[in-house]
């Protein structure tokens, strides 16, 4: 069952331009900030942040899953960023990250989390549909992932 996409709206897909990394996860939490999203986005901001030192959610291919899971929240949330010019973010594969979806919400819900995570690392790994995201609206990637059931 294919759940992402209950959680992909169009003012959640944000256009970024960006020197590193963390103006990006910055710009995300702006924009789930701005949605009403976070109850506390310095918080959020920082868990974030400190996944991101554990080890890179960069995982190659131009796509980053920075993500964090904390107790204030019931349900997930995603934001995503598209990079058109790409930022360094010390990917695996070594290549700048042109697309990042956020992924936030609670501690207690592993299953449903790893799921999410899975969907969106499938739908990143198809190079068409990565490649077709950096020229669509928030608009038609919203329709593209919905329509594509991830």
């Amino acid at each position: 069952m294919a759940i992402i996409s209950d959680y992909i709206t169009s003012d959640l897909i944000v256009d970024i331009v960006a020197d590193t990394s963390v103006d990006v996860i910055d710009a995300l939490v702006g924009a789930l900030d701005t949605a009403g999203k976070l109850r506390d986005r310095d918080l959020f901001f920082d868990a974030i942040l400190e996944r991101e030192d554990a080890v890179t959610t960069a995982i190659g291919s131009g796509i980053a899953i920075p993500h964090a899971k904390l107790s204030e929240y019931d349900d997930f949330f995603i934001v995503i960023g598209i990079i058109r010019d790409g930022v360094e973010w010390n990917a695996l594969d070594g290549k700048p990250v042109t697309i990042a979806f956020m992924v936030g919400g609670p501690d207690d819900k592993q299953a449903r989390y790893l799921q999410m995570l899975s969907e969106i690392t499938m739908l990143a790994k198809d190079e068409t549909r990565r490649e077709k995201m950096l020229t669509l609206s928030p608009e038609e990637i919203a329709a593209l992932i919905t329509e594509q059931g991830a």
